[in-house]
């Protein structure tokens, strides 16, 4: 294992670099946590590189990882930082001592589409898009496909918000959804309150491809168009509109709902 203890060290100088746009696009991305790495190891390759904090590599949850760790990746690939070196890639203010550098996956979108989806247009929140990925493994939702304009997956605030959830999950990102639609063997659903149906009085499709839109503008009307059902939620006047990872875990809990009955 690398101990890093200098902030003028070129590989610590390129990890900065990493953290600032960590996930977008072609980037690598920065898994922050024992959770998140335990979960990467357990579904995917080897990390890209491992991160430790020098100082707490006697803690259990620590050691556990870096024997994981250390049995399937080479020792230049195994790096232990002074604690306030660690702290300049970390994007919350305690972390838990250890970071993964991974390739994130770009798997490949199947030639027809029937199964049970969810399509984001637009989503620009990191915590609406990671809460959303968390509710669809939830809900047992497998595949999720992304719009560009949608806040990158792999972004550590992404990440936080969902908790694992990626791992669960087949995700698609910068897809054209008008497209995808194309390629749709199964019902395009969309949420809207124009000339929608009553989300709890609607006999949903088991598979379908939901389609939750952007915070503000909602669902794009070219997608509206093509939708095959479109269902509102109903709520008190009191507020505009929900939320959109409120509306998702609405809808696709219904649906599951109505499934197991």
């Amino acid at each position: 294992m690398k101990h890093i203890a200098s902030r003028d060290n070129p590989q610590f100088k390129q990890l900065q670099r990493l953290a600032q746009h960590a996930g977008r696009r072609g980037d690598n991305a920065i898994l922050e946590g024992v959770h998140l790495c335990q979960a990467w190891l357990a579904s995917s390759a080897p990390p890209v590189l491992a991160v430790f904090d020098a100082d707490r590599l006697d803690r259990p949850e620590l050691a556990s990882l870096l024997a994981a760790v250390q049995a399937v990746l080479p020792e230049r690939q195994i790096l232990a930082l002074a604690p306030q070196l660690l702290k300049h890639l970390e994007t919350v203010e305690t972390g838990q001592g250890v970071l993964f550098i991974v390739e994130p996956p770009t798997p490949a979108l199947p030639a027809r589409l029937n199964e049970r989806m969810v399509w984001l247009d637009r989503v620009q929140d990191p915590g609406n898009v990671g809460t959303i990925l968390r509710i669809c493994a939830a809900a047992g939702v497998a595949r999720v496909l992304l719009s560009p304009g949608c806040a990158a997956a792999w972004s550590p605030k992404v990440l936080r918000g969902g908790q694992g959830a990626h791992f669960a999950l087949t995700v698609h990102e910068q897809v054209d959804l008008l497209a995808a639609a194309e390629r749709l063997d199964a019902p395009l659903v969309v949420t809207t309150l124009e000339n929608a149906q009553d989300l709890y009085a609607t006999a949903l499709p088991s598979a379908c491809a939901w389609v939750f839109g952007h915070e503000g503008q909602g669902v794009a009307p070219t997608l509206q168009a093509r939708a095959t059902l479109r269902v509102r939620i109903d709520h008190a006047p009191t507020v505009e509109s929900l939320n959109v990872g409120v509306a998702a875990a609405l809808c696709l809990f219904e649906q599951r709902r109505q499934a197991m009955h």
